[in-house]
């Protein structure tokens, strides 16, 4: 298995490990993008008009309770960045990592604001578009610098950093005995918020004006600039950086906004959300929301051409495994169980998966479609409420039909043309019963495959998959973790990712503590 060499470890580690906590504090969004389209379909004076029982009072109440409440979350990201990374990276008590960062935020918030007052530069609201264009915004009923979700995001790094650096610490005078721990964690915060929120008020608005003279080099480039991100966000899954590519356009203003009624809904998606509910037209910055729509139909024409492709002998077993994934990418856009399937084995099929991704995009974009792509059955329900004038769902769901031919012709040529081992087309390795298997997850197995307990540094988790770091990463053995993790390994350096779907947060917490129970016993 190809493994990164030492001169750019470091680099693509720190990386990856930015992206992972980034993806981290994301982690409810799928669940929270659900309730907000049932909300809004609920809440749709377009539905209601074709669904009489949808405007009935309580029904009406309820889906605008849903809308709201998930919308309240869309709107304040900048502190579940912050909460979320900071638990992430938090080694122990995770739990006060992130009461330390909701703090700290607050008390980064508060400082901005008296800042911009004490120096008489505390914006006043204008009409309609309230603060908007002053630089200034109001996050969680404080008036300050608008950072987007990058204030969160830095403090969220910061304090992960400094909680592991002194969560530890102990003070040997009595009086000062309760100052240790997480407290002393949290004092160290405390100043540190105090410094950044005075000096974001004069290092962020030059920056906010050199951005606005740059909307972004993808987002200035037009259709090149929309291949290039649908490229990169397929490609880049390996590493875990395709976050860095679609976060800044689907929750910041690069990605547009929209002011409605004195309210500011910034980035791609919450625009769009707003958009929808409100009936109104559905502006350009969509485009950047098309990221769903290979997820949503492309893996149709990927899993096809595996199965197809598979030696007879074997479809049936490649499609009871495939399918399964498949329909977890195709409704809840969580495509990284079948990504890892052919990603590190089969380069070509990745190369030509981001290109197809990137093409399509663009092709949406050209054929005037502004319909919804995300989730098999939500965006089908919100394309038909919004209606065909809104969204062009016809030719949507044409180029749909041809994206899933695209890739099964490719994917077909490409498999049999370099004989790829794809799914179904490589005998597998004869393996044993992994020992200690009588009942659950053969835990024992795992830690001897990754070299026992003395060579496992630290365990963490994202979405899918189970991340553990070794000491010494020739006593790996690949064989067994291969037949343990059978929905993908990656082994970059001193870093082991086991890909266990939605498992992976169950397992790690297990795994935590056998781990725990081991270390008491010894």
């Amino acid at each position: 298995m190809k493994r990164t060499s030492k001169p750019n470890e470091r680099m693509l580690r720190a990386l990856e490990r930015f992206s992972t906590a980034m993806l981290s504090a994301l982690g409810y969004l799928p669940a929270a993008g659900l309730v907000l389209a049932a909300g809004a379909l609920l809440a749709s004076a377009g539905l209601g008009g074709v669904i009489p029982a949808l405007r009935w009072p309580p029904l009406a109440l309820a889906g605008r309770l849903a809308y709201d409440g998930m919308m309240a979350i869309v709107q304040n990201l900048s502190v579940v960045f912050c909460v979320g990374i900071a638990a992430f990276l938090a080694r122990r008590e995770k739990q006060q990592a992130g009461m330390i960062a909701l703090l700290s935020y607050l008390v980064f918030l508060t400082a901005g604001h008296t800042t911009l007052e004490q120096t008489g530069r505390l914006a006043a609201a204008g009409g309609a578009l309230g603060l908007y264009g002053t630089g200034q915004a109001v996050v969680l009923g404080i008036q300050t610098v608008d950072m987007g979700v990058t204030g969160g995001v830095l403090l969220g790094f910061l304090t992960g950093w400094v909680y592991n650096r002194t969560s530890g610490k102990k003070f040997c005078a009595a009086p000062l005995r309760i100052y240790g721990g997480v407290r002393w964690s949290f004092l160290c915060m405390a100043g540190l918020s105090a410094v950044l929120g005075l000096a974001a008020c004069f290092v962020w608005p030059p920056i906010q004006r050199a951005v606005d003279g740059l909307t972004g080099w993808i987002a200035a480039a037009g259709d090149a600039g929309l291949f290039v991100y649908g490229f990169l966000e397929r490609v880049l899954i390996p590493t875990g950086l395709h976050h860095l590519i679609y976060i800044p356009f689907q929750f910041s203003s690069i990605g547009g906004t929209l002011t409605v009624g004195g309210q500011v809904y910034t980035g791609a998606y919450a625009v769009l959300m707003a958009e929808y509910s409100l009936g109104l037209p559905f502006s350009d910055g969509i485009r950047w929301m098309y990221a769903g729509f290979t997820k949503t139909f492309g893996y149709f024409g990927i899993v096809a051409a595996f199965i197809f492709c598979a030696r007879p002998e074997k479809r049936r077993r490649t499609a009871a495994m495939l399918c399964p994934l498949l329909l977890t990418a195709t409704l809840a856009s969580v495509t990284e169980p079948l990504d890892f399937l052919f990603c590190f084995l089969s380069p070509v099929l990745w190369l030509a998966h981001g290109v197809i991704a990137g093409a399509f995009m663009v092709l949406l974009d050209l054929c005037g479609v502004t319909g919804f792509t995300s989730g098999l059955l939500s965006s089908l329900a919100m394309n038909l409420s919004a209606g065909v004038e809104r969204t062009h769902y016809p030719t949507l769901y044409l180029l749909a039909a041809a994206e899933i031919a695209v890739y099964f012709i490719v994917f077909t040529f490409l498999i049999r043309r370099f004989d790829l081992r794809t799914p179904g087309r490589e005998a597998p390795a004869a393996t044993e019963a992994p020992a200690g298997r009588s009942g659950g997850f053969p835990f024992r197995a795992l830690v001897a495959a990754l070299g026992g307990r003395e060579n496992i540094l630290r365990v963490d988790n994202c979405l899918t998959r189970l991340r553990v770091w070794v000491r010494d990463p020739g006593r790996l053995d690949e064989k067994a973790l291969r037949s343990l993790a059978p929905d993908g390994l990656g082994c970059h350096g001193s870093e082991v990712q086991l890909v266990f779907g939605f498992d992976a947060e169950q397992l790690r917490a297990q795994l935590d503590e056998m781990l725990a129970e081991h270390a008491l016993s010894t």
